[in-house]
């Protein structure tokens, strides 16, 4: 009996210290440039609830190369300026867009890897992501049928000449995969999760090609019983899913339009031009929607390469048929090295600033030069943070990674299209690995909510330093700071309400402040 009780006893005590410690980084290293944190059924380090500082006070949240992940601390407000060389202004007064929210694609490959770990693990898995001790993510993509991230190719449809859907079905994909564990990331979620549906291909029967894959459009023309029949297919996809209590938040036009206009693409793919995609919305997709139960659900153009911008919303936008039915712009990041920000997204932005821009695709390891999972690469965390505050600062309102959970080959993937994501499985030994690119995403998902607005911000000098600053709902500051230099850096941040905050941007970091402003 005595055994016992001390065995209770010291249960207890390592639980506190584990609270204590808001639970470490179980840390492998991979010889990739940093390290994972492993978690298993019982233990994951974890983030926890943040409550906002005394006024007077901040939070400062790190994570770096050399190890830290979301490391903690708090300082004070000073009166008088450290005197050091880089001063960071922040003008609260001048104001640009509000944030929506941040997520990844629960595809099929994503729902697969999360299944096949036992229920402990996936639910500590959907704790990290979705609930309010994880990073909280408030957007999930849901690829609408089969993707390059599916084990088969499949549409709701494949029954030839079918135009009046009789025979549309949800697969097996979605009903004992998807569906269940966006039910159960859903009832974690302290805030509502916004969901966003996105089409790789129509039927084979309904395109020029009568494949999924390759180049192919829909057949006819907009107006056409095709075009009419394949936007009846997202409203029986939107109708389908709000049996099991699941709404969508958005959908896009279409993923990657440009991709079904490349000859022997080789994955699932439906080519438009900005021409007739414009014509498909206006005549087909806007008025089916307008028509249905889901007459406000946000429509997303493009969905597409960065890079495609501004042309691909001037052709879409400047037809008021079309326009009216489409609120927002979907951007991937696949090709940002060579598409300016200012020109692409600024300038769409100040050509069309009621529409908003969101990113709803990313992930790394998709380059053929460097292929693939790389267990700790720091660089691939830092290359999201700076795609994610590059966007940010031009106008964009979300960010949403690929898949949610890969397994160590970067897949299933039936092309063979392996790539990397900020959760690794590990079936064998019925653990996950949280990437960098994991704490890269928290860095924003956990402290810019919905509705934290993008404020304006000045430096006394020329910076390394990559930064972007928010006004968030309840009123609170959020600087979020990334240096990808070998140097520490020094800095202050004058807040004129409160005083100056000294701290330091460690090399390959990335850096959230957080505080009260009232």
């Amino acid at each position: 009996m005595r055994e016992t009780a001390l065995f209770i006893l010291l249960i207890g005590v390592i639980k506190i210290l584990r609270a204590d410690n808001n639970g470490d980084c179980q840390a492998l290293c991979f010889h990739h440039g940093s390290v994972v944190c492993e978690c298993n059924a019982t233990y994951c380090d974890s983030i926890g609830r943040v409550g906002l500082p005394d006024l007077g006070q901040f939070l400062s949240f790190v994570s770096s190369k050399a190890g830290s992940r979301l490391l903690k601390s708090q300082g004070q407000f000073q009166k008088n300026s450290t005197a050091t060389a880089l001063r960071i202004i922040l003008n609260p007064n001048q104001k640009y867009q509000r944030i929506k929210g941040f997520g990844g694609a629960m595809t099929d490959a994503a729902a697969m890897n999360i299944l096949s770990l036992s229920p402990g693990v996936q639910d500590q898995l959907l704790t990290q992501y979705f609930s309010p001790d994880g990073i909280e993510y408030g957007f999930v993509r849901v690829p609408m049928a089969s993707c390059d991230f599916s084990t088969r190719l499949y549409t709701y449809a494949d029954t030839p000449g079918d135009y009046e859907l009789q025979n549309f079905t949800l697969s097996k994909e979605d009903i004992h995969m998807k569906i269940p564990l966006l039910q159960r990331a859903k009832a974690l979620s302290a805030r509502p999760l916004s969901l966003f549906a996105s089409a790789w291909s129509a039927p084979a029967w309904l395109k020029t090609n009568g494949a999924l894959t390759g180049k192919g459009s829909l057949k006819g023309t907009p107006g056409g019983k095709e075009h009419k029949t394949w936007a009846q297919y997202y409203i029986r996809f939107l109708e389908e899913y709000g049996k099991y209590n699941l709404s969508f938040w958005g959908l896009t036009s279409g993923n990657e339009p440009t991709a079904g206009q490349m000859t022997n693409y080789s994955f699932q793919a439906l080519g438009f031009t900005p021409e007739t995609q414009r014509d498909w919305i206006a005549l087909d997709l806007g008025p089916a929607l307008h028509s249905s139960a889901f007459a406000s659900i946000r429509l997303m153009i493009l969905d597409d390469q960065r890079l495609l911008l501004p042309y691909w919303a001037k052709v879409v936008l400047s037809d008021v048929h079309a326009a009216r039915y489409v609120h927002g712009i979907g951007v991937h990041w696949y090709f940002d090295r060579i598409a300016p920000p200012d020109i692409t997204l600024g300038t769409t932005h100040h050509l069309y600033p009621e529409y908003f821009l969101f990113a709803t695709e990313a992930c790394s390891g998709w380059n053929p030069a460097d292929r693939g999972v790389r267990l700790g690469s720091w660089d691939r965390a830092e290359d999201y943070a700076h795609d994610i505050i590059q966007d940010l600062n031009n106008y964009v309102t979300g960010w949403t990674d690929w898949n949610l959970a890969l397994d160590q080959g970067g897949g299933p993937n039936w092309v063979k299209n392996f790539v990397d994501s900020p959760i690794i499985v590990d079936q064998s030994k019925d653990v996950f690995y949280k990437q960098p690119t994991f704490y890269s995403m928290a860095h924003f998902s956990k402290f810019l909510w919905e509705g934290s607005q993008r404020v304006g911000v000045s430096i006394s000098q020329s910076t390394v330093l990559e930064l972007s600053t928010y006004i968030r709902p309840d009123g609170s500051a959020v600087l979020i700071i990334l240096n990808r230099y070998e140097e520490d850096v020094q800095f202050e941040v004058w807040d004129q309400t409160l005083g100056f905050l000294a701290s330091t941007a460690p090399s390959h970091s990335i850096l959230t402040l957080l505080w009260n402003r009232q």
